[in-house]
């Protein structure tokens, strides 16, 4: 009978470790990451009535959210430590006693906020007992034959203080619209996009900057071209002015031509008075 217990194990273990790679494979998550979700529900119809090996989770140190839903489990036994979990979900198992909500408290007592043990076999409100002292705010044993137990509403909510809504219903009877938990989640959300949003605007901003740079730099090369055709303009106006100082030669030639004309007539009138006074005497004599 051992053996063929070890047998059944040994088989169970493998399914397990099949569904949960699968699992794995399918879930929206990096390579690089550890899943912080894992959903088994109905993967495995477990012979023994217990979870896999505890070996099997040890790779999920980061899991916030365990849902394992019709595997046919009866014990929480070996429920390996979870220390990020918090919300677990077992629902349409065979699960019953206190030793079960015992490996609870055990496994991920000081973050668990939401469990679901719907359509198990939990039957007095005593077996609850192990979740008093912890902080679950959402419990759900709807069609537990706890239910039907007198006062089952307000002993629940008497024996755990910490419980926000039972069954989907809070103290006055007012249903839950949402849950404490995911409004946390969303929080959480909001806050990794304003660290990306950070990120992403001190990127945007140092591109601008750069372009403004570049920007800078070309309104720098503006201004020395506008620099370098002021110093081309200015000396072109030194050219001109220089031009315009310069004698006119042909102004003064034209002078020289002049006062030429001017002093060989002179020169030749003298002349003529002389051949005149000349012919003059000649003819006196």
């Amino acid at each position: 009978m051992a053996g063929a217990g070890a047998v059944a194990a040994g088989e169970d273990d493998a399914a397990w470790e099949r569904a949960i790679n699968a699992s794995v494979k399918n879930a929206p998550n990096t390579p690089f990451s550890a899943p912080k979700t894992l959903t088994l529900d109905g993967a495995v119809k477990s012979s023994t009535g217990r979870l896999p090996s505890p070996a099997l989770f040890d790779r999920f140190p980061s899991l916030e959210e365990l849902s394992v839903a019709g595997a046919r489990l009866s014990l929480l036994a070996g429920l390996p430590r979870l220390p990020a979990l918090r919300r677990l979900s077992l629902p349409d198992n065979r699960l019953s006693g206190a030793e079960s909500l015992a490996a609870v408290a055990e496994s991920c007592g000081g973050t668990i906020r939401h469990l679901d043990l719907g359509n198990n076999r939990f039957a007095q409100v005593e077996e609850l007992a192990p979740l008093a002292p912890l902080g679950v705010e959402a419990l759900d044993l709807y069609q537990c034959p706890v239910t039907k137990v007198k006062g089952y509403r307000e002993k629940v909510f008497a024996l755990i203080p910490s419980l926000k809504y039972l069954d989907g219903v809070d103290a006055e009877g007012n249903d839950r619209l949402e849950t404490d938990e995911d409004e946390d989640d969303e929080e959480d959300e909001d806050d990794e996009g304003d660290e990306e949003g950070g990120e992403e605007g001190e990127e945007e901003g140092e591109e601008e900057d750069g372009e403004d740079g570049e920007g800078d730099e070309e309104d720098g090369d503006d201004e020395e071209g506008d620099d370098d055709e002021e110093e081309g303009d200015e000396a072109e106006d030194g050219e001109d002015e220089a031009e315009d100082n310069e004698p006119d030669s042909g102004a003064d030639d034209k002078s020289k031509e002049t006062n030429g004309s001017k002093e060989s007539t002179g020169s030749a009138l003298p002349s003529k008075r002389k051949r005149d006074n000349e012919d003059d005497g000649n003819g006196g004599k």
